[in-house]
């Protein structure tokens, strides 16, 4: 059979997350488009792939399964929903507003490692509406077949989230510190920030740049995490994504510093926790493996396969055992609202076997 894929999304980071599925998607010889409600990402295309310009146009697609980048989906599409997460835990919201709320929309929670997993599972005993496989993450699929790649001299990647409660780059001494750090020679700067950032705190970023401290735009931060040997940041999903690879982590004022962290409060810090970074102990390096096989266990850059393997099967399925979803109707209104299309349709029940 072959199978019709839709990868919704609404910002640009969620095009790395995508692609890897869109890879594995055609490579199996399955058909796949793309769907974003919002402009900036459309600006990617038809290079990314192909893209579905309007939502009436993803509806007579008739999907069988929507593989979702993004917290909510529009529940008037046909086909299996599928939260694939676009980013890990990062800890900048509480329990039920955060990684793990139940908005109602979906079919299938595609979890990244047992952290996830198990929390999901929890859930699903009060709320048997959805179905839990953890796979792993197809964005860092990349991340195991990108090579690691050479470098002049010990390089620090620096990312920041944009949440001013959490972001370093509202902090002045911090900004003037990494500055004095990099003009030392002894260091190259990788630094890239979060899309949603504000666009002051880009221009001051730029606006400090020279030849050991680089400002670098991109949707795809992965191919940077080959380049560098330690990342400094704040309380962002990169940081898990970076420590997959066993690489020490800075951070300044993590919302939830832990064992695996080199966990700083003020700038003074910053060199010796670097340092610190580029000759890690014994404690910490296993702190590091600890926290990387209970978050993300797969090394083998075959997340997406995983993800894709556990849609068609699922697909098929007996799904009588599951409870219909919650109405959530002032979210339905909502995202009709966002789309400009007011269906009274809505997919409450599993998709069953698909028939062609």
């Amino acid at each position: 059979m072959r199978y019709r894929f839709l990868i919704y999304i609404s910002h640009t980071y969620a095009l790395p997350i995508g692609e890897p599925l869109q890879n594995e998607i055609r490579k199996r010889g399955f058909e796949v488009k793309w769907f974003s409600e919002l402009e900036e990402p459309k600006k990617f295309f038809p290079e990314a792939g192909d893209l579905l310009l309007d939502i009436r146009k993803v509806i007579s697609y008739e999907p069988h399964i929507v593989l979702t980048i993004t917290d909510v989906v529009a529940d008037f599409i046909p086909g299996l929903k599928v939260q694939i997460f676009h980013g890990f835990l990062a800890n900048k919201h509480s329990f039920k507003k955060g990684h793990f709320r139940i908005r109602g929309f979906f079919d299938l929670y595609c979890t990244q490692g047992p952290s996830t997993t198990s929390i999901f599972k929890e859930i699903q005993k009060t709320k048997p509406h959805f179905q839990v496989q953890e796979t792993g993450w197809s964005k860092v699929d990349p991340l195991f077949q990108i090579p690691e790649q050479p470098r002049r001299k010990p390089t620090i990647l620096v990312s920041s989230t944009f949440s001013p409660k959490y972001s370093w780059t509202y902090h002045e001494s911090v900004i003037n510190e990494l500055e004095r750090i990099s003009k030392t020679g002894k260091y190259k700067f990788l630094v890239v920030l979060h899309p949603k950032m504000a666009a002051d705190k880009i221009a001051k970023i730029k606006s400090i740049q020279h030849t050991d401290f680089e400002y670098i735009e991109t949707p795809d931060i992965i191919p940077l995490f080959r380049q560098a040997d330690i990342m400094f940041s704040d309380t962002t999903s990169a940081i898990t994504e970076f420590m997959l690879q066993k690489k020490p982590v800075v951070t300044f004022r993590n919302n939830k510093p832990s064992s695996h962290l080199i966990d700083i409060t003020d700038a003074s810090g910053i060199k010796s926790a670097i340092e610190h970074a580029f000759n890690p102990s014994e404690i910490l390096a296993k702190a590091i493996e600890n926290y990387v096989n209970f978050t993300h266990p797969y090394f083998d850059g075959e997340s997406s396969g995983r993800v894709i393997d556990a849609c068609i099967n699922f697909l098929h399925e007996d799904k009588k055992k599951f409870k219909l979803k919650p109405l959530n109707l002032v979210r339905r209104f909502k995202i009709r609202r966002q789309l400009h299309y007011f269906s009274l349709r809505s997919y409450r029940e599993m998709p069953y076997t698909p028939k062609d």
